[in-house]
């Protein structure tokens, strides 16, 4: 056997599909309908304190004339940062032909797209009147950053739905007629697959319709995140303006969209007993692929760092010493340390380099950037432009059970959807497992 193919997942094929459907066939037990309410409990009270919001106005939040940004900016560009690991993963590996894509795929292009969803409706609630949304668009302003980030995730939100959906239709050709998935579901599936019969013309029409999105949604999701920083950059304002924000808000949304797709898949293989299927050496990888990623992001951090305090200027200078040595120098080294040094040290170490290991760097690298976009957003907002006294930001109890909801609405509709369809990409599995088994008999048949 090659080395590649140990990285498969070789399993029957009844077995493969008895995997895939087993979060939708199974029985929900009493932890996964308790973990349902409760989740949804907090997605409910998240929906009253923002019906709460917009009856009272803005000023049931915690932010201020001077700071006017704060955990919805925060939340905006952590869940969208999120969505472009899972997209990126997924795309990049399709383009390389990587070996152990199969098994991830298909929960990473879901919590990209859950994700993106969910971060794509806090402009929506960060606005007083969003009933006025629409006049973006009548009165469309192409010098504001505002207006590019509207057309730039609207398109990357439906590539993001293309590249889900597409990888299903054989999935659900080949699955519609289990009679376990019950009359809806088959409907569902039959409705979805279309006329799809695996013929060849089929299948290259298909394979080629996934590469041409992989191709496209790389550059995208790069030109998302890159004029998501340019709402911040394109200020004068010390601390956004800078022309590392580009590749710092590209590396960190990979960086912590792969962690959270290595919690999603770890949650999964432990949660439906899908160990044979979805191998170690999987999640592994993806800790290889954070561990570099963190490695680049502390090159940058360092770099912006030193160079705005080597050159001094009074106000960069400022701000920087609060973020490192003063007022919000506790949550600073926090983020380094439980961001940046104990998982790159967790992934580098043999020890530690297990799915445990790598699945508590990714809880690490999730928490703390969420942490670390809010330092980004917030420190500089409290500074005084002229003079005067640093402003103050407390969130609310509004902005925190808002929050709070979007953060429980991530686990909640990624079981609901995989309460509907599968949860493996079984086509893809089976597809790169009949490439390597040929790759394999004719290195067998060459080496006799």
């Amino acid at each position: 056997m090659s080395v590649s193919s140990s990285y498969l997942t070789v399993t029957h094929p009844d077995d493969l599909r008895s995997a895939a459907l087993a979060p939708v066939v199974t029985r929900p037990g009493r932890g996964f309908r308790v973990l349902i309410v409760g989740l949804g409990l907090v997605v409910s009270a998240g929906a009253a304190a923002y019906v709460y919001q917009l009856v009272n106005g803005l000023g049931v939040t915690g932010k201020t004339d001077q700071v006017f940004w704060g955990l919805y900016t925060t939340n905006l560009v952590t869940f969208v940062g999120f969505s472009y690991g899972g997209a990126t993963v997924s795309a990049i590996l399709r383009l390389t032909h990587a070996s152990w894509r199969g098994p991830i795929s298909r929960i990473a292009e879901a919590t990209a797209l859950v994700t993106l969803a969910i971060g794509a409706t806090f402009p929506l609630i960060h606005l007083g009147h969003p009933e006025r949304v629409w006049m973006i668009l009548t009165n469309f302003q192409i010098n504001s950053p505002i207006s590019w980030d509207m057309i730039a995730i609207l398109t990357y939100l439906f590539a993001t739905i293309v590249l889900f959906s597409l990888p299903l239709i054989p999935d659900l050709a080949l699955l519609k007629s289990e009679p376990l998935l019950g009359g809806w579901r088959q409907r569902l599936y039959a409705w979805w697959s279309g006329g799809w019969a695996a013929t060849l013309e089929q299948q290259q029409h298909l394979n080629r319709a996934l590469t041409g999105i992989a191709v496209v949604i790389i550059p995208l999701a790069v030109m998302v995140h890159t004029v998501l920083s340019y709402a911040f950059s394109l200020t004068s304002r010390p601390g956004w303006h800078s022309t590392v924000f580009g590749p710092y808000f590209v590396i960190a949304a990979i960086y912590s969209g792969v962690a959270i797709v290595v919690l999603t898949t770890a949650a999964y293989r432990r949660a439906y007993h899908l160990r044979q299927q979805i191998p170690a050496r999987a999640i592994v990888n993806l800790g290889y692929l954070m561990a570099g990623l963190g490695v680049a992001y502390g090159y940058l951090l360092f770099t912006e760092v030193t160079t705005e305090g080597y050159v001094g200027e009074e106000s960069a200078e400022t701000l920087l010493f609060s973020l490192i040595l003063d007022r919000w120098s506790v949550l600073f080294w926090f983020f380094v340390v439980t961001g940046l040094a104990v998982p790159v040290l967790l992934i580098a170490l043999r020890r530690t380099r297990t799915v445990g290991g790598v699945t508590l760097a990714a809880a690490l690298v999730t928490g703390s950037f969420y942490l670390k976009r809010f330092l980004m957003i917030v420190p500089p907002l409290t500074r005084p432009l002229i003079d005067g006294d640093w402003g103050t930001y407390t969130p609310s109890w509004v902005e925190w059970a808002i929050s709070a909801a979007a953060v429980a609405a991530i686990p909640l509709l990624l079981m609901l959807v995989f309460r509907v369809l599968p949860v493996l990409a079984v086509h893809e599995i089976k597809e790169i497992n009949n490439q390597h088994s040929e790759l394999d008999g004719g290195d067998a048949g060459g080496s006799e």
